[in-house]
C-alpha cells in the first residue's frame, strides 16, 4: 500500500488533472451545495455571570413569525414564513438567504431559570436571554486565614 500525501489547501494535479477537476466541480456545484446546506440559522451562544445569551441570525423575518416554546429544559425556537409574493420577471440563478421555516432546539442546563427568559428581535438578530438561578450565580467573598 502506498501513501500519497496531498498539500492542505493546494490542488495536486500530478495524479490526474481531469480526476481532480471533476470532483472539484461536483463538490463545489451550487445545486449540490444547496441540497447539503443546513437550512437553519447560524447561532452564537455566550454566557455571563448572570445570564446565557443565544443569538440567531434570521434576517427577513418579523417578530410575529417566531414561536418560542419551553418544554421541561428544552428551549425551541421556530419560524414559519409564508412566501406569497413572487417577483415577476426575475429569474434567480441562486437564492441563499431564504428561510421559509426552521426549528432550533437548545437544552438548557439545570442552573437556567425557566421563569426568566426574554426574547428580542432587531436588525435580523433574534436575541434570547436566559437568566441563571440565584443559587447558581458565582458568589465571591474573601476568606480570612485564622
Amino acid at each position: 500500500m502506498t501513501l500519497v500525501k496531498f498539500a492542505n489547501g493546494q490542488k495536486n494535479h500530478a495524479v490526474n488533472p481531469f480526476f481532480s477537476d471533476v470532483f472539484d466541480s461536483i463538490l463545489n456545484d451550487s445545486y449540490l451545495g444547496d441540497k447539503l446546506a443546513n437550512r437553519v440559522p447560524a447561532v452564537n451562544i455566550s454566557e455571563t455571570e448572570n445570564q446565557f445569551h443565544i443569538e440567531l441570525a434570521v434576517p427577513g423575518l418579523k417578530k410575529e413569525d417566531f414561536k418560542i416554546n419551553l418544554d421541561k429544559n428544552v428551549l425551541t425556537v421556530s419560524a414559519d414564513k409564508k412566501v406569497e409574493n413572487v417577483e415577476e420577471g426575475k429569474k434567480f440563478s441562486k437564492r441563499e438567504y431564504n428561510y421559509n421555516s426552521f426549528t432550533r432546539s437548545f437544552t438548557l442546563p439545570e442552573i437556567a431559570d425557566a421563569a426568566k427568559i426574554e426574547a428580542e428581535y432587531a436588525d435580523g438578530i433574534l436575541k434570547l436571554n436566559v437568566a441563571k438561578k440565584e443559587e447558581a450565580k458565582i458568589q465571591t467573598r474573601e476568606i480570612t486565614v485564622k
